[in-house]
């Protein structure tokens, strides 16, 4: 994994160019992230940076949660840690973030991303870059199957009596189990939504760094408001539509000149 940020879901809309042409985006909140703790290899055995998004109020705030933070408060364990000579982690020395998610790395992160540094959209993004974005879909509670898994239905003609939105049989016969029992897998009805998505390959179209927030195109899991992550994409960088639409210009105009010449 790379390094990535926290944002919220704010809503998509459209944006325009400066050739005319119109893109949908999503809108979303991205940072100011701040870097809460930093995982090494010596230490805990892989690279990683913990990042914290939006502050708690410290009223609405555990102990444990002012103490990820905050080196103020003291406690028998770290009392005990130091008599020891255990080393005691470096705090943010900052308000308590309401959300903390970890982004593993493949090497040692550099020496910018120390406790306490603030990671806004344009230090880790650029325009033009293509992201993945994580997030929770909406949750639909319990579905039936055509909501869920778009079957048609049951004829609603005469003899088929309120039972036109059921999935049907569910035999196992024609696979010769034998014993009755569906195949593993069988669609059915069941919790629909709520589950981890990722989408991948979204261009970043534009970055407002007043406002701290990040335009991709396309649509992202989750409600408006809701927690994403987004970091850059670990599949392969896939051109621009404007560097496929001049490709494939340059391809059309390459078969041309090669059948004047024949």
């Amino acid at each position: 994994m790379v390094l990535g940020l926290l944002g919220l879901k704010v809503g998509m809309t459209q944006v325009f160019d400066s050739d005319g042409k119109m893109a949908p985006v999503t809108v979303i909140e991205l940072g100011p992230c701040r870097v809460l703790q930093v995982r090494t290899q010596e230490r805990d055995k892989y690279h990683a940076v913990q990042l914290g998004f939006k502050d708690k109020l410290r009223r609405k705030a555990i102990r444990a949660e002012r103490g990820h933070v905050a080196s103020e408060f003291s406690s028998k364990r770290r009392d005990s840690m130091k008599q020891a000579g255990v080393k005691i982690l470096e705090k943010a020395n900052c308000e308590p973030q309401r959300y903390i998610r970890e982004f593993r790395l493949a090497a040692a992160p550099a020496a910018d991303l120390a406790v306490g540094a603030v990671l806004t959209g344009e230090k880790v993004f650029k325009v033009g870059q293509h992201v993945d974005v994580i997030g929770t879909t909406k949750g639909r509670g319990y579905t039936g199957v055509m909501k869920r898994h778009n079957f048609h239905g049951l004829p609603a003609a005469h003899g088929s009596k309120k039972n036109h939105r059921t999935a049907g049989s569910t035999s196992s016969h024609a696979s010769n189990r034998g014993s009755g029992r569906p195949k593993k897998g069988h669609k059915a009805a069941g919790q629909y939504g709520h589950e981890r998505v990722t989408i991948r390959n979204l261009d970043v179209v534009r970055i407002d760094t007043d406002k701290n927030l990040l335009l991709v195109r396309g649509a992202i899991p989750g409600p408006n408001g809701g927690l994403v992550m987004v970091q850059p994409t670990n599949k392969k960088d896939i051109p621009t539509p404007e560097a496929r639409a001049a490709a494939e210009k340059a391809k059309r105009k390459g078969k041309g000149v090669d059948v004047k010449k024949k």
